[in-house]
């Protein structure tokens, strides 16, 4: 059995690395020769595309992960509670550690070493989590730890925030403006970035960079599950079924951001012209409709049922302002949502042939 299911998925991992080493853009004119750099949720989804940014681009850096990796434990909605997974990292060459950033004798590893640069990714990411107390150590605390780590090392932080700080508020939605988050994901991120300014301003030496994430999509979130963007969940559902499920009546607005710009921007705030948190995301809100419509392109009609909502919270309009990210980090987001739907259609045609989503989405049931 074994066997036959990596038979399968040679032809989604040979996709994986074919679609990860299609941007050749270097983001930064810096070798980055004999930097160390540590990625924090390294085997997941936006670490594990950092990391393998770098050692395309920067192959004098050295690069670290750390990532506790799953191990099947469960939150109480039946979701994974680690997301990190080796395939996500079949094609790094660099070390790997593996701890969790709520143990502090896994991050006393860490000391071991100078590190010049944290990029700091883990997180319990699952807005459906209601443990509060997990959600805040494992959000908020660990990174004060590791806060107090660059402290230690004079290390350069830049740290996924997200845009679930915003809860329901207006957009377009702007740092410092209609910050109400709605769940205890949300709020964690909104301490991590109150915990950065104070730091800011205790340790006037440090270089902190916060960005605040809208809805990510791209390679390598297959093994989020059923935490994985709608792109992919709705493209899975028109090729297996030649049907999609949406809200109705499909008319929600996201700003939907690639994660080769995502990508761009952590790359960016290595070179920041000033400390702060910052908007990632496209600038421009796109409905969920709007997503059909770039699927259709390439993968013809396919029928549409729209359904009652169940969710108590949801969001009906995110879009990014990303006046003073593009201003101080020199951020420009380069994929369009049909441009970076387009790319993204082959990495999710494989895992449609292998059968991969049955298997994961089988493995969290």
């Amino acid at each position: 059995m074994c066997r036959r299911i990596f038979a399968k998925s040679h032809n989604f991992d040979k996709i994986t690395s074919n679609s990860l080493e299609g941007d050749n853009l270097q983001y930064i004119d810096d070798s980055l020769k004999g930097k160390r750099i540590l990625i924090t949720g390294g085997a997941g989804f936006i670490g594990s595309n950092l990391a393998l940014y770098f050692q395309k681009h920067h192959k004098d850096a050295e690069v670290v992960v750390f990532d506790s990796f799953r191990n099947e434990t469960r939150w109480d909605n039946g979701n994974l509670k680690s997301l990190g997974h080796f395939k996500n990292l079949l094609d790094f060459r660099g070390e790997v550690i593996v701890g969790d950033i709520t143990n502090k004798e896994d991050l006393s590893r860490l000391e071991e070493r100078k590190f010049d640069y944290i990029f700091h990714q883990a997180a319990i990411s699952d807005t459906t989590v209601q443990n509060q107390e997990a959600v805040l150590r494992a959000n908020v605390n660990a990174y004060k730890d590791l806060l107090d780590l660059c402290v230690r090392q004079h290390s350069s932080m830049i740290y996924a925030s997200s845009a679930g700080v915003y809860g329901n508020t207006p957009a377009p939605n702007s740092i410092n403006s209609g910050e109400i988050p709605e769940n205890v994901y949300g709020f964690s991120k909104l301490m991590m970035d109150h915990l950065t300014f104070k730091y800011l301003k205790n340790f006037p030496f440090l270089n902190i960079v916060g960005l605040r994430y809208f809805n990510v999509y791209g390679e390598n979130e297959l093994y989020k599950g059923k935490t994985a963007s709608m792109i992919l969940q709705l493209a899975l559902q028109a090729l297996k079924f030649k049907k999609v499920r949406l809200f109705k009546m499909g008319e929600q607005k996201r700003d939907f951001v690639y994660i080769q710009d995502v990508i761009a921007a952590n790359v960016k705030a290595m070179k920041a012209k000033k400390s702060g948190v910052y908007n990632v995301g496209s600038g421009k809100a796109r409905s969920y409709n709007d997503i059909l419509d770039c699927l259709k392109v390439d993968l013809g009609e396919f029928e549409v049922e729209y359904i009652e909502n169940p969710y108590k919270f949801f969001q009906a309009h995110t879009e990014a302002n990303i006046i003073l990210t593009e201003k101080f980090l020199d951020y420009q987001p380069r994929f369009s949502l049909e441009v970076g739907i387009k790319n993204y259609l082959s990495q999710i045609k494989a895992i449609h042939n292998d059968n991969l989503w049955d298997e994961v989405i089988g493995n969290n049931a």
